[in-house]
C-alpha cells in the first residue's frame, strides 16, 4: 500500500505540488526532535516566463507553536521558468513534535517586472507510526 500524500494548487497559472516524508534515520522521538523532509514541484501553466523571488513558510507543531521562515529563492536559486517549464527541489523540516503542518507562498515576478504570490498548500507532517485517531 502506497501511503504517500501529494498536496498541489494552482495560483496565477503556477502550480505546486508538495510531496512530505518523514525522515526515521535523522529523527530522534526520546529528544522530542522530529524531521520531514518534502519534494516541490513547480510549474508554469501559465504563457509567461516567470522568476520566483521568495519564499515564506509558516510552520506549525503539534502543540500549536509557529515558527516563520522567510528568505531569497529556494534552496539556494531562483529559477527562473519559461512557459510548460517546472523546477522541483528537496527540503526539511524539524519539529519538536510527531506531527504538524506547513503552507507558504512564493513570491513570484513577471517577465513585464509585475509581481504576484503562488499559494504553497498546506501539508501535514506525520510520523507514519502514529496510529491518531480523529473524534
Amino acid at each position: 500500500m502506497d501511503d504517500k500524500k501529494i498536496y498541489k494548487t494552482i495560483t496565477n497559472d503556477i502550480g505546486v505540488s508538495v510531496e512530505p516524508f518523514y525522515l526515521d534515520q535523522e529523527s530522534e522521538p526520546e529528544e522530542s526532535h522530529y524531521v520531514w523532509g518534502y519534494q516541490v514541484q513547480i510549474e508554469n501553466k501559465g504563457l509567461d516566463t516567470v522568476k520566483l523571488e521568495r519564499r515564506h513558510w509558516v510552520i506549525t507543531d503539534g502543540n500549536g507553536q509557529t515558527h516563520e521562515v522567510e528568505g531569497e529563492g529556494v534552496v539556494g536559486e531562483q529559477p527562473i521558468l519559461e512557459p510548460g517549464e517546472a523546477f522541483e527541489y528537496t527540503s526539511g523540516a524539524p519539529l519538536s513534535t510527531s506531527s504538524g503542518f506547513m503552507v507558504g507562498s512564493y513570491k513570484m515576478s513577471a517577465i513585464d517586472g509585475s509581481h504576484f504570490d503562488v499559494d504553497i498548500p498546506a501539508f501535514s507532517l506525520d510520523v507514519p507510526s502514529d496510529n491518531r485517531q480523529v473524534h
